[in-house]
C-alpha cells in the first residue's frame, strides 16, 4: 500500500511550522547526501573499555542460561521465527528477502525505497526484524555463557554479511531511525558480550568497515532525529541507540558531541513521552515496556561508561517501572492496549522467558521493589547483567528524592486506566483515557470505554491485539476499529476518524468521572465510570461495578442522544468456549488443568450473535502477537441506542462460577 496524495495532504494538517520547517531541512539534506554522502573520518587506536564487570556472567541463574542456550543452538542451525513467520534460511540469511511475500526489497538510495509498498517491497516490518540483530546479542550471550566459539563465529560472519550488503545510504536498513538506534545497541552488546573471544577487535574497534558503520548510523540519527508529531518511541530508540554507541564506541571526533546530545534528547523526550504518574503515554502497554527497556539501556552505557545521566532519566523510570508492578494481573501480564509489535529494546534471553517479569526484576535490581509489588518468580539473563552495570538509584548522589506509592495505584488519572481487582484473580481494565499521543496518535486504537477483563491471567473479555501494520488495510482497520473492542459503535462508525494506518484526524476526547477501589464506600463494590464524545451529539456513558463477595462485573451502558443504529461487542480470548442461547452465554475454559466457567448476562433487547473468524469483513479474531491472528468467539449485540429510556441505557453482566 502506497501513500496517496491524500494521505500527505492529511498528515500535513497534523504538522506544526516548526516540524515542517525541520522536514523540509531533512529533505534538502537527503538530497545532498544522493550525490555528496558524508565521509566518515579515519581514526586509529580505537579500543572498547565498556566490558562486563567481574562476576556479572556468574549471577545468570542455570535455567536462565539453559534456555538462552537452547535457543541460540536453534539460531545456530539456520531457525527462527519473526511475527510468526519461520524461517529456515538464518543460517546464511538474504538481509533483503521477505519469505511472507516472498519479494525482495529494491536496492538503491535508501530514501527512494517506497517501504509503505508491499507490492514493491514486501512486509518491511518482516526485512528490518532480523536486522536488528538481536537474534546475534542472544548468540553472543551464549558465546559469553559457554564459550563455546561457534556462536562468536556465526555472529561474525553474519555482521561481515550484513556489513558488506547494506553500505551506508543503500537499501531499506538506512530508512528508519529506530532501526538504526536498536541496531547499534545491539551491536555495543555483541562486541561486550563477545569480549573473550580472539576475534573481536578484528570484528570491530581493528575494522575499518565495522568503523565506518557505527560512525554512518550516527551521523545518520544526529542528521534525521524523528519530529513533532512522529516524536513518540522512535525518537526514544532513536536517542537510546546514539547514547549506547557514543559511549561505547567512543571513537570519533563528534562522539562526545553526539553523546551529550542523545542524553538530552532523551531526557526530554522521556519526559514527554511519559505521563506524570509513570504511563506511557501513547496508551499502547508493548511500547511502554519497549521504551523501558531502552531507557535501562541507555543508562547501563553511561553508567559503563562513567557519563553523568540526568537525574529526570532515572525519576521517569522509576515511575515507568512503578506504572508496569501496578497494572499487571496475576500472572504478570500488562493491559493489552493500543498497538503492539513484540519490540524489544535489548535482548539476550531464549524462549519462554516472561519479558514483564525480567522488566520487573531489573527495576528491582536497579530501584529497589516496594512491598506491594507483585512477586517476579521467573529468571532471565538480562536483568544480572543489566545490573551489574547501572548504579543502584539509592546510591546515586544526584538521584531526586521520589515519593513511591505506598500501596499499589489502581487508578492512573493522566492517562485514564484503572484497574479493578476482585477474588479469584478476577482483574478488569477500563479505559477512558485520552485517545493517543501527540497530533497523529500513531498507535492509538478507537477503544474508549473498553474494557479488558481477565481470571487468573486468562483472557476472559480480551482486548484482540493488533496483528499487523502494513500491507493488509482492512485488517489493520478492524483490529483499531471500535467494533474490534469491547465498547459500543454508533451509526455503523468509528469513535475516532481515522486518516490513515498510523493516523487519527479526529479523537473522540474521554473523561472519567468515578474511580474507586473496592471498599472505598465500604460496600466492597469497586465503582468506575467514564463517558466519550466521540459520536457528538451524543454522548456514550459507561458504568463499571465489581463486587467482590458475588464476583460479580457489571456493565452499564448509556447514550445520551438522538436513536441511533447500536452495535454491542464483547469479544471472547481465544481459550474461552461460549454457548450463546438467546441473551445469555455460558462461558467455560480450563486453566492449569481446573475447569473454570462464567455467565454473561447479555442486555436483552439488543439482537445477539456470536461471530468466530468472518473474513468478509474481518470479525471475531485474536491476535496473540504480532503478524499472527487466531479465531476466538465475538458476541455482537445489533439494536439501537439514545432516544427513548429503555434503548438509551442497558445492562450487561459477568458472574464468575468457583
Amino acid at each position: 500500500m502506497t501513500a496517496s496524495p491524500g494521505w500527505y495532504l492529511r498528515r500535513l494538517s497534523r504538522m506544526g511550522p516548526r516540524e515542517v520547517g525541520g522536514r523540509v531541512v531533512d529533505t534538502a539534506r537527503r538530497r545532498r547526501w544522493r550525490s555528496a554522502p558524508p565521509v566518515a573520518p579515519e581514526v586509529t587506536g580505537a579500543r572498547f573499555t565498556a566490558t562486563l564487570p567481574a562476576g556479572a556472567l556468574d549471577a545468570v541463574p542455570p535455567d536462565a542460561a539453559k534456555r538462552l542456550l537452547a535457543e541460540a543452538d536453534r539460531l545456530l542451525a539456520g531457525h527462527a521465527e519473526f511475527f510468526g513467520v519461520p524461517r529456515d534460511d538464518l543460517a546464511d540469511p538474504d538481509w533483503w528477502y521477505d519469505p511472507k511475500t516472498g519479494r525482495r526489497a529494491p536496492s538503491g538510495y535508501a530514501f527512494d525505497v517506497p517501504y509503505r509498498s508491499e507490492d514493491a517491497v514486501g512486509d518491511i516490518k518482516q526485512i528490518w526484524e532480523p536486522s536488528r540483530h538481536q537474534y546475534l546479542t542472544v548468540l553472543a550471550a551464549a558465546y559469553a555463557i559457554s564459550g563455546d566459539e561457534r556462536y562468536a563465529e556465526r555472529v561474525a560472519a553474519h555482521l561481515r554479511s550484513w556489513w558488506a550488503a547494506n553500505p551506508p545510504l543503500r537499501g531499506a536498513h538506512w530508512i528508519s531511525g529506530i532501526e538504526l538506534g536498536i541496531r547499534l545497541l545491539s551491536w555495543v552488546w555483541v562486541r561486550r558480550l563477545l569480549d573473550g573471544w580472539s576475534g573481536v577487535a578484528a570484528l570491530f574497534e581493528d575494522n575499518p568497515v565495522a568503523r565506518r558503520q557505527v560512525w554512518h548510523h550516527q551521523r545518520w540519527l544526529a542528521a534525521f532525529p524523528s519530529r513533532g508529531s512522529s516524536a513518540n518511541n522512535h525518537v526514544i530508540a532513536e536517542a537510546a541507540g546514539q547514547t549506547a554507541a557514543a559511549c561505547a564506541f567512543d571513537w570519533f571526533p563528534d562522539s562526545a558531541r553526539w553523546r551529550a546530545d542523545a542524553l538530552r534528547c532523551l531526557e526530554r523526550h522521556l519526559r514527554s513521552n511519559t505521563f506524570a504518574s509513570g504511563l506511557n503515554r501513547e496508551l499502547a502497554t508493548e511500547y511502554h515496556g519497549l521504551v523501558l527497556e531502552l531507557g535501562l539501556a541507555a543508562v547501563a552505557e553511561a553508567d559503563a561508561a562513567g557519563v553523568s545521566v540526568p537525574p529526570a532519566i532515572h525519576l521517569v523510570l522509576l515511575r515507568m517501572t512503578d506504572a508496569l508492578a501496578a497494572v499487571v494481573d496475576d500472572r504478570l501480564r500488562p493491559p493489552r492496549q493500543g498497538d503492539a509489535d513484540d519490540g524489544h529494546g535489548l535482548v539476550v534471553d531464549g524462549a519462554g522467558t516472561d519479558r514483564w517479569g525480567s522488566l520487573l526484576a531489573t527495576g528491582g535490581a536497579v530501584f529497589g521493589r516496594l512491598a506491594w509489588w507483585p512477586t517476579v518468580t521467573g529468571t532471565d539473563v538480562r536483568t544480572p547483567l543489566l545490573a551489574a552495570l547501572i548504579r543502584p538509584y539509592a546510591k546515586r548522589e544526584a538521584a531526586p528524592a521520589a515519593p513511591r506509592p505506598a500501596s499499589r495505584p489502581a487508578h492512573f488519572a493522566d492517562a485514564g486506566l484503572t484497574i479493578l481487582r476482585g477474588p479469584a484473580g478476577i482483574w478488569c481494565r477500563c479505559d477512558g483515557g485520552p485517545h493517543g499521543f501527540l497530533a497523529i496518535a500513531a498507535h492509538a486504537h478507537a477503544d474508549a470505554l473498553a474494557v479488558e477483563v481477565r481470571q487468573d491471567g486468562v483472557d476472559v473479555l480480551a482486548d484482540p491485539g493488533t496483528y499487523c501494520y502494513h500491507g493488509q488495510p482492512a485488517w489493520r482497520r478492524y483490529f483499531r476499529s471500535t467494533l474490534g473492542h469491547n465498547t459500543l459503535e454508533l451509526g455503523g462508525a468509528d469513535q475516532s476518524v481515522s486518516g490513515g494506518p498510523f493516523l487519527w484526524t479526529r479523537q473522540a476526547r474521554s473523561r472519567v468521572l468515578v474511580a474507586e477501589a473496592a471498599g472505598a464506600a465500604g460496600d466492597g463494590v469497586a465503582r468506575w465510570c467514564a463517558e466519550h464524545d466521540g459520536y457528538r451529539p451524543a454522548v456514550h456513558r459507561r458504568r463499571v461495578e465489581l463486587t467482590a463477595v458475588t464476583r460479580e462485573l457489571r456493565i452499564t451502558d448509556e447514550v445520551r442522544g438522538p436513536r441511533r443504529a447500536a452495535r454491542l461487542a464483547f469479544h471472547l480470548g481465544p481459550t474461552i468456549v461460549a454457548d450463546l442461547v438467546g441473551d445469555r452465554a455460558e462461558l467455560t475454559w480450563t486453566r492449569d488443568g481446573e475447569h473454570r466457567s462464567a455467565v454473561l448476562d447479555l442486555p436483552g433487547h439488543l439482537r445477539w450473535s456470536a461471530q468466530r473468524g468472518a473474513v468478509e469483513p474481518p470479525l471475531g479474531w485474536y491476535s496473540p502477537g504480532f503478524g499472527r491472528k487466531e479465531p476466538a468467539t465475538t458476541l455482537v449485540g445489533t439494536g439501537f441506542a439514545g432516544g427513548a429510556a429503555r434503548s438509551g441505557e442497558f445492562t450487561t453482566v459477568l458472574r464468575f462460577h468457583g
